[in-house]
């Protein structure tokens, strides 16, 4: 009998554990909701600043490119040779 009380207890207990971590984080999604909708309505958008700057084109110099590839290139073949040791 005293092992049946003993499950008993045990799943109330774990009811009870799990009832308060669901209160909580229902809490606290509801509260983060709340929060973002208010700085949503009292944070105005940032407006766009012109900087007069042109955009950079959409591919970089192909010079600088290849010199960026082979130091990549040369790194990785250096850290897999010391690696094998």
């Amino acid at each position: 009998m005293q092992d049946l009380e003993l499950l008993q207890d045990g799943l109330a207990l774990m009811a009870l554990g799990m009832g308060v971590v669901f209160v909580f984080l229902t809490i606290l999604v509801i509260s983060v909701t709340l929060m973002s909708k208010l700085i949503g309505r009292f944070q105005p958008a940032p407006a766009a600043v012109d900087t007069g700057k042109k955009p950079m084109p959409a591919s970089a110099p192909s010079a600088q490119s290849d010199e960026v590839m082979a130091v990549i290139s040369a790194a990785v073949h250096r850290y897999r040779s010391t690696r094998r040791r």
